[in-house]
């Protein structure tokens, strides 16, 4: 019995991978944050920096670090854990409670900017501003990121940005730093390849 010779077909097209930004870019741009942060806000007074883990915790380290370097301001630093605050701890695996680590002055009265690498549909913040209400009444609450890749699910903007990158829902940015992967990067993974 003869059969039909088989269709043939082009093997699966694999997701494009795009660099946005690399490591001389990143730098560039916490730099331009650091600058607005100190022209927003008259030289940083007042200002506290909590970092939204994981990659929030080390740019805020290094918004404070590049403030200090352009003004000689040292702006606190601290670390908000989210964890128990988030809306999909019933949908995911059990993740490990982190410490919210807060400046010796502590921030109530003091305008809090919340940073994070990735501002997306807004519940990660929502989750900080609920943390936030727990631990001190700031006068302000400000957010900066690193990338804002729109698709908001909440009311939610980010007051300095970084860099806006138009994606697709079945996109994905991945943001590395050198702190947490080894090396800083900004990549957009999805998508059709070019």
């Amino acid at each position: 019995m003869a059969y039909p010779p088989a269709a043939h077909s082009s093997p699966p097209r694999q997701p494009s991978v795009k660099v946005i930004l690399a490591a001389a870019d990143v730098s560039r741009v916490v730099d331009r944050i650091a600058h607005q942060i100190l022209e927003k806000t008259q030289g940083a007074a007042d200002t506290v920096l909590l970092g939204i883990p994981t990659r929030g915790v080390p740019l805020s380290r290094r918004l404070a670090d590049r403030i200090s370097t352009f003004e000689g301001v040292t702006v606190p630093v601290g670390v908000l854990d989210i964890t128990l605050y988030r809306d999909d701890l019933r949908r995911h695996a059990t993740r490990a409670v982190g410490p919210t680590d807060l400046p010796s002055g502590g921030i109530d009265g003091k305008r809090v900017i919340l940073v994070d690498d990735v501002l997306f549909s807004g519940r990660t913040v929502r989750a900080a501003l609920d943390a936030l209400s727990d631990v001190g009444r700031p006068a302000s609450v400000q957010l900066a990121v690193l990338v804002d890749r729109g698709h908001r699910q909440l009311p939610i903007r980010a007051d300095y940005v970084g860099k806006n990158i138009p994606t697709a829902l079945a996109e994905n940015v991945k943001v590395t730093l050198a702190e947490t992967d080894g090396a800083d990067e900004v990549r957009l993974y999805g998508g059709s390849p070019s």
